[in-house]
């Protein structure tokens, strides 16, 4: 296996760890975050919950915070969306 090719699994794996760094920070103000899903085309889709799904902030979180750290750490990630922001 190349070094561009992940399989999802190692995909997700570092992704969580990306999270890990910043979970503290959303746990304190009594939030969490979860990977939903990685799409063929790199889209992370995951989902704000406790007070980080219903926050005004969340949006600022979401993109300064989390798509942040996913994409200095995982750099195949193209973009995150929200479930919550979801029709």
């Amino acid at each position: 296996m190349s070094n561009t090719t992940l399989t999802k699994q190692e995909l997700i794996d570092k992704i969580e760890n990306a999270l890990n760094s910043i979970r503290p920070y959303m746990e304190a103000d009594g939030g969490n975050v979860r990977v939903v899903d990685v799409s063929d085309e790199m889209v992370l889709k995951i989902e704000l919950i406790g007070n980080c799904g219903s926050c005004p902030m969340s949006t600022m979180t979401l993109k300064a915070g989390v798509e942040e750290a996913i994409k200095k750490e995982v750099p195949e990630i193209k973009s995150v969306i929200t479930i919550n922001e979801l029709p």
